[in-house]
């Protein structure tokens, strides 16, 4: 992450973009204080196969879940008919 004041940024605009394309943030100050963040785009494809892919492993599926349901005589609520 680097910071830089509003005048740094302008004279060197395309170094930054450049950065920040290869996925570094900037923070831009106005007067000390942070006023705004330039962050690189994300591939939304990419943002949730990565996401996907940390919950691979969290989960158990038991049984056949792609498979039709079988028949079921379904009774629980036959006293309140």
């Amino acid at each position: 992450m680097h910071i830089v004041n509003i005048t740094e940024l302008r004279q060197h605009l395309p170094a930054y973009l450049k950065k920040v394309e290869a996925g570094e943030e900037i923070r831009v100050t106005s007067r000390g204080r942070v006023i705004a963040r330039i962050l690189p785009e994300k591939d939304r494809a990419e943002a949730a196969q990565v996401r996907l892919d940390a919950l691979r492993n969290r989960g158990f599926i038991h049984g056949d879940i792609v498979g039709p349901l079988e028949e079921i005589d379904w009774s629980g609520d036959a006293d309140h008919l």
